[in-house]
């Protein structure tokens, strides 16, 4: 998509995933009569998923009567790359137009009564709590499952200087999670010394964003959904200000 507008495009990957908890996880999935639906706001909840159906015991129990079960209650998600996994272990997403865990609050609180059964909430250790705090808020249960931990990723580092000594400067840089900024900001810092004001950094999303300002970043643009259409377009546009 950035190829689209002439942009030369370099991925970096900044986290690393340790998945832990999967025989809790199958076994809260074994009992869908517990619930009222689940919830999902991150691809690894549902990778945490596909490593327990690689078993062939709980894959003929999830393809026999589980995944029907789950199937007549809601499977709530955050995006559209979430909502494709969803689809994937065979259940049917809802409110994937969200793009953040706040708009998805909302979209949860709009279809949800206080009295009704726990949501199972499959996540990560480095969860925010907007979610759980807007349906606890509006009395909506919900249980909350950490099934993975995000570390730095171990090339991260020697990545990121030889990307600076090959190719210099980038143009722009963005962040794709509050943890993204948290483990590559220093060294983006170390790397560019006075040429960082140079630099447009970008944020596919409003969480993102916030962790960037906090960490003193200025965010010269926001994709208006965390799509690959708009944040191209997004850093199009800010570049194309700033005549880079």
């Amino acid at each position: 998509e950035l190829g689209l507008y002439g942009f030369e495009a370099t991925l970096i990957p900044v986290l690393s995933f340790e998945f832990i908890s999967l025989e809790s996880l199958f076994e809260k999935l074994s009992h869908p009569e517990c619930y009222g639906g689940l919830v999902f706001t991150s691809p690894r909840a549902l990778e945490a998923i596909k490593i327990c159906l690689k078993e062939n015991s709980k894959n003929e129990a999830w393809l026999k009567s589980l995944k029907q079960r789950w199937n007549t209650k809601p499977a709530y998600v955050v995006g559209k790359a979430t909502a494709s996994l969803v689809e994937e272990i065979g259940l049917i997403p809802q409110g994937d137009k969200s793009g953040n865990a706040e708009k998805l609050a909302e979209y949860i609180c709009s279809r949800e009564k206080p009295s009704s059964s726990a949501l199972l909430f499959p996540c990560g250790a480095l969860k925010r709590e907007v979610l759980p705090a807007a349906l606890r808020e509006k009395g909506i249960p919900l249980e909350s499952l950490t099934v993975y931990q995000t570390t730095q990723h171990t090339d991260l580092q020697e990545a990121l200087s030889r990307y600076f000594s090959q190719q210099g400067i980038p143009a722009s840089v963005v962040f794709f999670s509050p943890s993204g900024v948290k483990f590559c900001l220093q060294h983006i810092q170390k790397l560019s010394g006075d040429f960082i004001n140079h630099i447009k950094f970008a944020a596919i999303g409003p969480t993102t964003a916030e962790a960037m300002e906090a960490a003193g970043i200025p965010v010269c643009c926001t994709a208006e959904s965390p799509t690959p259409q708009d944040l191209a377009a997004g850093i199009q546009k800010a570049l194309r200000l700033q005549n880079c």
